[in-house]
């Protein structure tokens, strides 16, 4: 998948506003995506999903600050992803989580959180599963 370099730009720019924030970002997301999908919570048994938690700040934040190196290669995304392994990410189960990430990022973001923000957003976050499937 290539990126136009306002797409690139954009999404680049997004990774640099939430950078002091990827670990309460990436939890809260985690949280609406349990929210959503209480179900997926059984994939996390041995981390404490309590709000706020360490746990839940820690892996959110590791999801998080991978996207963020990923959104710095976005040319060669395939070389910048970790194995699924060391994200503890199912790529099938991916999509629901972009879903919460686009939604968190929406609310924290609000009016910088463009329509055309959105859209790359939402292309980089569809990329991320096809090439984590791959690995």
């Amino acid at each position: 998948m290539s990126f136009s370099d306002a797409e690139k730009a954009i999404i680049v720019s997004m990774c640099e506003k939430m950078a002091s924030q990827v670990e309460v970002i990436g939890a809260e997301a985690f949280e609406r995506l349990f929210m959503t999908n209480p179900l997926l919570k059984s994939n996390f048994n041995h981390l404490d999903l309590s709000h706020g938690s360490p746990d839940l700040l820690k892996h959110g934040g590791k999801v998080m600050n991978a996207l963020g190196n990923a959104a710095g290669h976005l040319d060669d995304l395939s070389g910048a992803l970790p194995a699924p392994s060391e994200l503890r990410v199912d790529p099938g189960n991916f999509s629901l989580l972009s879903n919460s990430i686009l939604v968190t990022l929406a609310t924290r973001f609000g009016p910088e959180f463009t329509p055309f923000t959105q859209s790359a957003w939402d292309k980089f976050l569809a990329a991320v599963p096809e090439i984590l499937v791959s690995k």
